[in-house]
């Protein structure tokens, strides 16, 4: 196998251009998915992608996939990508790094002429992140059937404006039927989201699966009053009630460490005002760990404590679960090459689980998938302080390569 080596320098410098697309005083990046700022990336990356010779589709939740023709063109692509979309404090790293170590790896194939046996292809999944709307890993969601269309069309953000609607305005909507790409391997590159890869000074991750995720909606219902006239033993407040219910959320959550976690991330207090008792509160629950059979304990704890809490309050709620990715263990064969390919990089490496959600966990049900992690500074992320190096980026591109060529030439 012939040893290309991606630019290191460029990878850095396209790292940064898509940066500017709606950077902020805090150095981070407010790219909601399906916003016109989406579209504008959305635009630069087909471009970026087209300047290369490749060919650009979009399917009807508009993933988009650049292809570039391998000596075999019958054989189904192997894809490496992630997404280009971003939380509200969103930093520059999260996902986009996926898509542009991607691109760095067809420019090294572009420049260098090399002919891989399989067409490749650079993928961008829609709403990955799932802060616009929910659920997250949606489009890839319906790529690999665990959504239709039709669901992911009628999701609706904070202001009631649908996923299907903005989808179209903004020009992304595709001709193809989700699913219908075919690939005989998906690579996702991406930052660990996390501490250990710099605590122990590992250049590489080896991802090894992504541990199970279930987000709950939640509305508690009381009764608006007046703060100043009503008695506190004749109030329904429910922010007193979502406050203890937080509370308790981080407590079930604890009961199940080291491995489990929880948090509640968004919440509306209802109406909002300061001389009104809450009269409805909504929030959202979230709720990891690697252990499906966990997950079903920390939910049970879940519900019954929604009555334990609320109902001696003369509360009422309504507890919906929105989403469930069960634990997700990546193809071996494609862990084989991400450490075949660390190792000709020479770069140090641990396996390691990914705590964090990724497109990567549906399409394995699929298609062959794995991920590889290079560190973040601090561990942090969703952050606009979110940061990684040069030098860790070119490590994460250049194992991306190296492990692409090593499964095409098993291809061969």
């Amino acid at each position: 196998m012939q040893n290309l080596q991606i630019n290191s320098q460029r990878l850095w410098d396209t790292q940064m251009e898509p940066a500017k697309i709606e950077a902020n005083s805090k150095g981070g990046i407010y790219r909601l998915t399906l916003t016109d700022l989406d579209r504008q990336v959305r635009d630069w990356f087909k471009a970026r992608c087209e300047a290369l010779g490749c060919t650009v589709t979009v399917d009807e939740v508009g993933n988009m996939f650049a292809r570039r023709a391998g000596k075999n063109d019958k054989l189904a692509p192997i894809a490496m990508g992630s997404h280009l979309d971003t939380q509200p404090t969103g930093g520059k790293f999260d996902g986009v790094l996926g898509v542009l170590g991607a691109l760095e790896a067809m420019r090294t194939l572009h420049e260098t002429g090399y002919e891989t046996n399989a067409p490749i292809e650079i993928v961008n999944w829609t709403n990955e992140e799932g802060s616009r709307y929910a659920p997250a890993m949606l489009a890839s969601g319906v790529f690999a059937g665990a959504f239709t269309p039709e669901f992911a069309y009628s999701r609706t953000d904070r202001d009631g404006k649908a996923f299907g609607d903005e989808l179209a305005r903004i020009g992304y909507k595709g001709g193809e039927k989700a699913g219908a790409h075919k690939f005989a391997a998906m690579f996702e590159l991406h930052i660990e989201q996390g501490p250990i890869l710099e605590a122990e000074n590992r250049m590489i991750g080896i991802v090894q699966g992504v541990q199970g995720m279930r987000w709950y909606e939640v509305t508690v219902t009381g009764a608006e009053a007046h703060t100043g006239a009503t008695p506190m033993r004749l109030r329904k407040n429910a922010l007193l009630g979502a406050a203890r219910m937080i509370e308790r959320i981080d407590a079930i959550a604890l009961e199940h460490t080291p491995n489990a976690v929880g948090a509640v991330g968004l919440i509306e207090n209802r109406p909002n005002s300061r001389n009104v008792v809450p009269g409805e509160v909504f929030f959202t629950v979230d709720f990891r760990h690697p252990d499906d059979n966990v997950l079903d304990v920390m939910e049970a704890k879940l519900r019954a404590s929604l009555t334990d809490i609320l109902q001696p309050l003369k509360l009422s709620y309504k507890e919906t679960r929105i989403w469930d990715s069960p634990a997700v263990k990546f193809a071996p064969e494609l862990i084989k090459c991400v450490r075949i390919g660390t190792q000709k990089a020479g770069f140090t490496s641990r396996d390691i689980i990914s705590g964090a959600g990724h497109d990567a966990a549906y399409i394995a049900r699929v298609a062959p998938t794995t991920m590889i992690f290079v560190p973040c500074l601090g561990g942090v992320s969703h952050n606009e302080a979110e940061s990684s190096t040069l030098e860790e980026c070119a490590a994460g591109a250049q194992v991306l390569l190296n492990a692409v060529l090593e499964y095409d030439r098993r291809l061969g």
